[in-house]
């Protein structure tokens, strides 16, 4: 099989188009013959070394953490799948990905892919879609009438995590750019602030019961975003933690996302009932996924990209 793999640290150069064979699955593991991947900040973070003592790669490593496919083949003690079932699935960091026609994943960390959402683009999905949610519910403990600020509501987490507040009745206050601005207020935004503009500590109006932080930001600019919470708030961070404790019974948490099943398979059958907009920037061959790692090095890159074997 075609797969894009890297073979040391390094930038996007290190990753080459090879051809390699297809793997077979392991107990509890399923083949999936790949429909789609999609490109991840974290991806060009593990190809880079910046996570390799955090997690080590057994090298050579095939990237693509997302995927979305077909199950041709079931390891041994796999039971409720079949051949033939569309699925999609957040797939494990330091295992090989889905930048190739075929991955394996843990059986149990698969979720059908429903009728009504477009195979390709729902690669999309998984991780941002389960960083959001779980940013908002599992840590922020988010309810119908609470406040809450998303910082980088821009971006592909960003974007469901504003949907997903609206849904749940929160008054949602979102930071955008002007390009976004729009989008962001499509989702259900009922505040928009342009970062670019004014300073988002001074523009937002606090207090929050929930802020979400999704963007790198300095340590001074985490702390005056940690005050924007309320007492007893929850301050969630995908990205930098506070240099100080805010006090007044804030709540810090620093998150990382993880597979979900469940979770995933309520977001994709909320896609298909179209009360979930994936959006989706551009869509790439498997053939020019380093020159997407080069844009993403350069910040070129926006949006999200799928990427195609």
């Amino acid at each position: 099989m075609k797969a894009v793999r890297y073979r040391e640290y390094g930038d996007s150069t290190v990753l080459v188009l090879e051809e390699i064979p297809t793997p077979r699955p392991g107990p509890g593991q399923v083949l999936v013959k790949v429909t789609a991947t999609s490109f991840n900040p974290a991806d060009a973070m593990l190809r880079a070394g910046y996570l390799s003592e955090l997690l080590p790669l057994e090298l050579p490593h095939v990237p693509g953490v997302d995927v979305c496919g077909a199950v041709v083949a079931l390891g041994p003690g796999v039971s409720g799948w079949a051949e033939g079932a569309r699925v999609a699935a957040f797939l494990p960091l330091n295992a090989d990905g889905a930048s190739a026609e075929y991955v394996l994943a843990p059986a149990e960390d698969l979720a059908p892919l429903p009728q009504g959402v477009d195979p390709v683009d729902a690669a999309a999905l998984p991780g941002v879609g389960l960083t959001a949610w779980q940013a908002l519910f599992e840590h922020g403990g988010l309810t119908a009438g609470q406040r809450v600020l998303v910082n980088g509501a821009g971006g592909a987490v960003g974007a469901y995590a504003v949907q997903y507040a609206h849904q749940v009745g929160a008054e949602v206050s979102a930071t955008a750019g002007p390009h976004s601005a729009e989008r962001v207020r499509g989702y259900g935004a009922d505040h928009v602030i342009d970062y670019t503009v004014t300073p988002v500590t001074e523009a937002a109006k606090g207090p929050f019961d929930v802020v979400v932080n999704l963007v790198p930001t300095t340590p001074e600019d985490t702390d005056a975003l940690a005050e924007l919470a309320a007492d007893g708030g929850v301050f969630v961070t995908a990205t930098t933690p506070p240099a100080t404790e805010p006090g007044r019974e804030v709540r810090v948490v620093r998150m990382a996302v993880r597979s979900d099943a469940a979770q995933l398979t309520e977001l994709l059958h909320r896609a298909a009932a179209g009360t979930l907009r994936i959006h989706v920037t551009d869509r790439r061959p498997l053939t020019e996924l380093a020159a997407v790692h080069a844009e993403a090095d350069r910040g070129t890159l926006t949006g999200k990209t799928v990427i195609t074997p």
